[in-house]
């Protein structure tokens, strides 16, 4: 199943897609706004969130194609959001090409303990298109496609497509630096759905595009079974020694990066679709 979240005013609703249709789990149960009041009933009931949305899928209200593009949010409203980095070859490439300490990311590719960094809080996460941000005094940025893992009290409860925004001259001036390179306004996008029913997070076609002016800029595509580690391997260590909040959002790293002569501008517009997951496209503009 694939869970979205929807403008309701001031509010929201929960909608649930399976297979060709997508029911309003709102309307049967007021109570169930979110994500996370699915997950906290899922607990209390010791019942899988699936199973608990499958019972009311005769009585709810149908959501049209329209609707769901036109009110989607961010579709799981994280207290944090974390992210991993240099688990694809192409981007411990890229990272040791923009530093001037290169030696560092060949270290962390191959070392056994992965890179975890914080990344964003609720106020800096974007959805389904809203912008995404650049900053101001960085002359080299670009958006990094990753698959993001949901989890629920440290544990995994399905996956959704993430943009972990980056200035790429911040960073490669001094690693020291990274927090102010990947933690700013709009640094973070999420969406549209959170998937509950992928069998193998490590087999997804993930792909990437930026449009300038109606023409495509920018195109590549990759596979997540590139990745190096595991997203159980991650979890492992962003929860280790470490308390987690209830719902969190783990960046598991950059698959695509646009070769180095490419920098965002602002009314560009970032396009990242993920197999059996969906497609999350933000427009990009200067904070």
């Amino acid at each position: 199943m694939r869970y979205y979240q929807l403008r309701d005013g001031n509010s929201q609703r929960l909608a649930v897609e399976t297979g060709d249709s997508t029911y309003d789990l709102t309307s049967v149960k007021p109570q169930l706004r979110t994500f996370r009041d699915l997950l906290k009933s899922s607990s209390i009931a010791e019942t899988p969130p699936d199973e608990l949305s499958a019972r009311h899928l005769d009585a709810a209200e149908a959501v049209s194609e329209q609707r769901l593009g036109a009110d989607a949010t961010d579709p799981v409203t994280a207290d944090e959001v974390w992210a991993a980095g240099v688990t694809y070859q192409i981007s411990e490439e890229a990272r040791t090409e923009e530093s001037d300490t290169p030696e560092m990311y060949l270290d962390v590719y191959d070392a056994e303990r992965p890179e975890i960094f914080f990344k964003s809080t609720p106020n800096r996460t974007v959805g389904p298109g809203e912008a995404v941000g650049i900053r101001a005094d960085s002359d080299w940025d670009v958006p990094e496609p990753e698959l993001a893992v949901v989890l629920y009290e440290g544990e995994i409860v399905g996956y959704t497509v993430g943009n972990d925004m980056s200035s790429r001259s911040i960073e490669g001036q001094n690693p020291l630096y990274l927090p102010q390179a990947k933690v700013y306004d709009r640094c973070c996008s999420v969406g549209p759905a959170v998937a509950t029913d992928i069998e193998d997070p490590h087999s997804l076609t993930l792909s990437m595009s930026i449009h300038r002016g109606g023409d495509r800029v920018y195109h590549g595509e990759t596979n997540t079974s590139e990745m190096k580690r595991t997203c159980e391997e991650l979890v492992s260590y962003y929860t280790a020694h470490n308390a987690v909040p209830e719902l969190s959002v783990l960046l598991t790293g950059t698959s695509l990066v646009p070769d180095d002569d490419f920098t965002l501008q602002e009314g560009d517009e970032v396009t990242i679709d993920i197999e059996s997951i969906g497609t999350l496209k933000n427009p990009v503009t200067v904070v």
